[in-house]
């Protein structure tokens, strides 16, 4: 008996396509950006933005046996953004707007409390926060540093500023006795 021997032909391998990796990966770089977000729908955003960039360069791909490489990268970078973004979210502290006064509000006050609150409207936002926070908060300067972030120091000269602004706007709401005396 002779047995017959046959030879492999080379073939050369069909070449790999998106949909093959996505297959093969999907299921993997789910897991990898699920465990780096921490949340299922973000992680699939994540996975499906890698696969559309691998998509988009997929005519410069030099090498497609990388492909499952660069789509690791591509998650992996995905969710660090993912995560930065989240945290610039979680940060934000929106700029602080003067609520307007109601009609009441403004009646109520007298001729003097409402030339203060004109003047204080007219400062520059952190030189009117760090005002309202020593004078009608009753704030040290070591607290309001704290909570504006920023120096003691630059506490000191903004508050320094301000009061010097607002002596100026002050200035023509007083009595015409005061203004020549002064």
């Amino acid at each position: 008996m002779q047995q017959t021997q046959l030879r492999s032909v080379p073939t050369t391998p069909k070449p790999l396509t998106l949909e093959d990796l996505y297959r093969q990966h999907r299921v993997r770089l789910l897991g990898l950006a699920r465990k780096l977000v921490d949340d299922m729908a973000s992680a699939e955003d994540v996975v499906q933005d890698a696969f559309a960039a691998l998509h988009r360069n997929w005519g410069g791909l030099r090498d497609e046996s990388a492909a499952a490489a660069y789509l690791s990268a591509a998650v992996v970078n995905g969710s660090r953004s993912m995560l930065r973004r989240r945290k610039r979210a979680r940060d934000y502290v929106p700029p602080h707007e003067a609520p307007a006064r109601s009609a009441e509000s403004l009646a109520l006050l007298t001729t003097d409390q409402q030339a203060v609150m004109d003047a204080l409207a007219q400062l520059a936002p952190r030189q009117r926060e760090v005002l309202v926070l020593r004078y009608y908060g009753g704030m040290t300067e070591a607290e309001i540093a704290r909570a504006t972030s920023i120096s003691q120091g630059a506490v000191k000269s903004t508050a320094s500023r301000a009061l010097d602004k607002l002596e100026r706007l002050m200035a023509d709401h007083r009595p015409a006795h005061y203004r020549q005396s002064a």
